[in-house]
């Protein structure tokens, strides 16, 4: 059962949530908490900013720590939680876990420590992927925790009648985002990376294809930065996934069955922070990049 099947609220649960958000005064006009391990998440800001231009983002990338695709679970939980804690003292009426990796080892922790604040992960576009007709055979591209976990692994099972997987794990594409380099400067290093990354799914010099590929899902918010240095590097068309918009529409349909849609702002605004000061401008770069939409979402 995927991310937003699992989150599908009863009538009781939604009751306590709204018990719990009065006690705490939760408010339309309270800012939506977007939060990743580095820069990310901004992929699923610029969605969220799309769906949602009324709301109000505080986005956190804590970068000192990035990847946390490299870190076993119990640090990740605590790094999450302490996280959760600094945005829930700034006003956040609502967690967006903008990390596959950090919804696979945190989130249901998150949830069973904050009952009280709607707290959305993220989740592959596996099914998007395995839909796209014609009994695909689609990449998975994720950290190396994502792609070890049970949740991923999960996901795929449901879906494995209807199309064929593969899971590589892909942890330096976080490094280079991290370092701004991605589609609007690709540089050498990061090609390279690419290309051997993906030799076995990539058109060769004699136009042979060793393991074509129908769809590639990007199991990591920092991968949509890399989407079109992807593609080239596989060099023939392929169907490009990823998961920002459905989380984007899923908050929004969150919010609103709980009332907290905001419905007008005459001045919605952004905060970006980071845990590395230095990422500011990486992060104000990404964030103003041109947006490309994937196949679905």
């Amino acid at each position: 059962m995927g991310e937003q099947e699992k989150s599908k609220l009863s009538r009781p649960k939604l009751c306590a949530i709204i018990g719990a958000m009065k006690k705490r005064q939760l408010k339309k006009e309270d800012p939506i908490a977007i939060m990743d391990s580095g820069l990310g998440g901004i992929s699923v800001l610029r969605q969220m900013k799309k769906v949602m231009p009324l709301e109000d983002y505080l986005y956190f990338g804590d970068s000192v720590h990035a990847p946390y695709g490299e870190r076993p679970p119990e640090e990740i939980i605590a790094l999450c939680e302490e996280n959760t804690e600094m945005l829930l003292e700034r006003g956040a009426k609502c967690i967006v876990i903008a990390c596959n990796t950090a919804t696979s080892a945190a989130a249901e922790a998150l949830r069973s420590r904050y009952p009280e604040i709607p707290v959305i992960g993220m989740e592959p576009a596996v099914k998007p992927a395995a839909k796209s007709g014609g009994h695909p055979r689609v990449l998975v591209l994720a950290t190396p925790i994502t792609i070890r976990g049970d949740r991923l692994h999960h996901l795929v099972e449901n879906f494995d009648g209807e199309a064929d997987f593969t899971l590589l794990e892909a942890p330096g594409i976080v490094r280079f985002v991290e370092a701004g380099i991605c589609d609007a400067n690709p540089e050498e290093p990061l090609m390279e990376y690419l290309r051997e990354l993906l030799s076995p799914y990539s058109m060769q010099a004699d136009g042979r294809i060793p393991e074509h590929v129908d769809g590639v899902v990007l199991g990591c918010t920092h991968f949509p930065f890399v989407k079109e240095s992807i593609g080239r590097t596989l060099g023939y068309p392929v169907h490009i996934f990823d998961g920002a918009k459905g989380t984007a529409l899923w908050t929004r349909k969150r919010l609103s069955d709980l009332g907290l849609l905001r419905e007008e702002n005459s001045h919605p605004g952004i905060a970006l922070m980071n845990s590395d000061r230095e990422k500011l401008p990486t992060a104000r770069l990404l964030l103003s990049l041109p947006m490309e939409e994937t196949e679905e979402s």
